[in-house]
């Protein structure tokens, strides 16, 4: 049985199941954020702060943003070790991806918590 350290998931299954995971939850929350488009009067700078004043939608917010993180890391792995031969470049690669997506967590949950 091969592993890796770097995949996020214990198996390629893991994997799998994790990518349709956050696929389904990005789903959700893009189909709300439209019916919401739609659905409201006007845009306004009010009406976003009371949406994401609100914390049910901070919490759906930083989910989603979890969620584009893992499925990213999920998908880069993917394609890190398909085309990236070199062991060193892959690796310094996989180490830019998993600080990228942490920063992007960090500085997303940051902004959304300060609304």
């Amino acid at each position: 049985m091969v592993t890796s350290a770097t995949s996020l998931g214990r198996s390629g299954l893991h994997d799998w199941i994790i990518q349709r995971v956050t696929a389904v939850v990005l789903a959700a929350y893009v189909i709300y954020l439209t019916g919401f488009l739609f659905s409201a009067d006007a845009i306004e700078y009010n009406v976003w702060r009371s949406l994401f004043g609100q914390v049910w939608f901070k919490i759906f917010s930083l989910l989603a943003i979890a969620s584009i993180c893992f499925h990213a890391w999920i998908g880069m792995w993917i394609v890190s070790t398909d085309y990236i031969k070199p062991t060193g470049l892959r690796m310094v690669f996989q180490v830019f991806v998993i600080l990228f997506c942490l920063a992007c967590l960090i500085w997303g949950a940051q902004i959304l918590w300060s609304v």
